[in-house]
């Protein structure tokens, strides 16, 4: 509840790290747990539970969003409901496929935050104020757009190939309530996702960069 809070409020580098470091060490840690140890039906059924309301609150809430950051927020929300699918699993090919998905994720996340930080600059601000950015710095329009693609699991960006591997292996290990839910999810985000790359090509009603105050 309170990440789109912190990841607004914080500077960019700060949340950049917010965004990806705890998500890498819990589940480095909780790999360690499932590789040394084993947890029964009712973790397992935790972490099933937990995966579907991630994903379902991420998905859904970023829809309301008008600021740049919030949605990266919830899209990180999300993405933690996916990640969390290959701890569901308890098998080697749902390890794998978490591994994938946290280094795809982390891929993603730097570039965003990293055009995020350039844009703050400009003083962009709302997803509005991307209006703009195609005529205004069309390489960064471009980059921006193909990482909030990839965010949205559109084939044939790495994106969509981890969400692949693990709605693949929830599917191996019998989730077959679990893997329909990150497809749906995953279609409700790419509308959330879709808005920013469409208004920074096209325009939007607020189509102005504002410069830096000096």
């Amino acid at each position: 509840m309170w990440a789109p809070d912190i990841y607004e409020g914080s500077p960019t580098p700060v949340t950049a790290f917010l965004s990806i470091a705890p998500k890498i060490s819990i589940s480095a840690n909780i790999l360690r747990v499932s590789i040394y140890g084993s947890y029964g039906a009712t973790l397992q059924q935790i972490f099933f539970f937990c995966s579907i309301a991630s994903m379902i609150l991420g998905a859904l809430a970023a829809m309301a969003q008008t600021k740049v950051k919030r949605p990266l927020a919830h899209s990180s929300i999300g993405h933690v409901g996916y990640i969390r699918t290959g701890f569901s699993c308890g098998t080697i090919e749902g390890i794998q496929s978490l591994l994938i998905g946290i280094f795809i994720y982390a891929l993603m996340t730097m570039d965003a935050f990293a055009i995020v930080s350039a844009l703050r600059q400009t003083r962009v601000k709302y997803i509005a104020d991307l209006g703009a950015l195609a005529k205004t710095n069309p390489i960064s329009a471009i980059t921006f757009s193909i990482t909030m693609f990839s965010y949205a699991g559109i084939p044939p960006l790495a994106g969509f190939c981890s969400k692949f591997y693990l709605f693949f292996a929830a599917l191996g290990c019998g989730a077959y309530f679990l893997a329909p839910v990150g497809v749906v999810t995953s279609v409700i985000g790419r509308w959330a996702a879709g808005r920013l790359p469409r208004i920074s090509q096209f325009g939007g009603p607020k189509a102005v960069l504002r410069a830096p105050d000096t």
